[in-house]
């Protein structure tokens, strides 16, 4: 049996397990973008900036994204404490913030992309167990009696619902340690590819899942569902940008992935976050030509 909001008391205010287990997500997601940036020759100083512009814009707009699908008069917008985000709202919002800060920054917005959205799948999977102590996002009645079981099925108010949260834990993080992988070890152009396998992948997800809810966590109800919508929409538009993205890479570069006329990779510049920064040449892929820099220098002086 689950219950609703459960929460501690520190000097007089609530603190909701599911708050603190949703921050704990966005927390590690941040520090491994952060070696994602090392990894991928940027600084990791930069992934602050984002985590303090990005994590804010994300919020408001999951928060105003479940109350205008949801038909939410406009006094309870701000009444945050009763509950009420969409993901897909957040993830608008945050790669929103991302773009306009990397367009004042003058930074590639689609490498730092690479370096931000295949943690998201660590942070959505972490995030999900937030419903689970919250007793909700569950799918229909479970009414064969061999499948009342955790983690098939979990007890919501006496009756068993299929535990949706929980197939979206795991598919999450699974998903998480594919889009990781490739980062850390993908070298060659174009950068935002795996932007684009994140934003894909994510509205198979969504539209697959979004009939299995039970019908009070459907936005919109089942005859207006917003974030099948919304899915399926971020489905064509990855497609459609996907296939651009590898399309221009060919035509400027002579090939899909990497490069026959110039560069091969879309990370050989430092992307630094202030004049002072220098490389890391620990788990930098382009280490070597940092290394072969120093040696070169070190020759000279001698």
């Amino acid at each position: 049996m689950l219950y609703l909001n459960p929460h501690f008391t520190i000097f007089g205010i609530d603190i909701y397990y599911y708050a603190v287990i949703i921050v704990s997500g966005m927390a590690l997601a941040a520090f491994l973008s952060g070696l994602l940036m090392r990894r991928r020759n940027a600084s990791s100083d930069l992934v602050y900036l984002f985590f303090i512009v990005c994590i804010p814009s994300a919020l408001v707009c999951a928060r105003l994204y479940w109350c205008i699908t949801a038909g939410k008069p406009f006094s309870e917008w701000i009444n945050v404490r009763d509950g009420g985000l969409s993901i897909l709202g957040g993830l608008i919002g945050g790669i929103s913030a991302g773009l306009i800060v990397c367009l004042i920054k003058k930074i590639d917005f689609l490498r730092m992309a690479d370096c931000v959205l295949p943690t998201i799948p660590l942070a959505q999977a972490i995030g999900r167990w937030g419903n689970f102590v919250n007793g909700e996002v569950y799918g229909h009645v479970v009414t064969n009696p061999n499948l009342q079981w955790f983690p098939m099925a979990v007890e919501i108010g006496g009756k068993w619902h299929y535990a949706l949260f929980f197939y979206e834990s795991v598919i999450n993080l699974i998903w998480f340690g594919v889009l990781f992988t490739l980062a850390w070890k993908m070298t060659k152009k174009p950068n935002g590819f795996l932007s684009g396998l994140f934003v894909l992948f994510y509205g198979v997800l969504r539209t697959i899942m979004e009939p299995l809810r039970d019908n009070q966590f459907i936005l919109g109800g089942t005859e207006t569902m917003h974030s099948q919508i919304t899915a399926i929409c971020m489905i064509v538009g990855a497609v459609i940008y996907l296939g651009v993205l590898l399309f221009v890479n060919y035509k400027k570069e002579g090939a899909l992935f990497g490069s026959k006329k110039g560069d091969p990779c879309g990370i050989t510049s430092f992307l630094p976050s202030s004049k002072e920064d220098v490389p890391d040449t620990k788990i930098n892929l382009m280490k070597h030509l940092y290394e072969s820099d120093t040696e070169e220098n070190h020759a000279q002086k001698k």
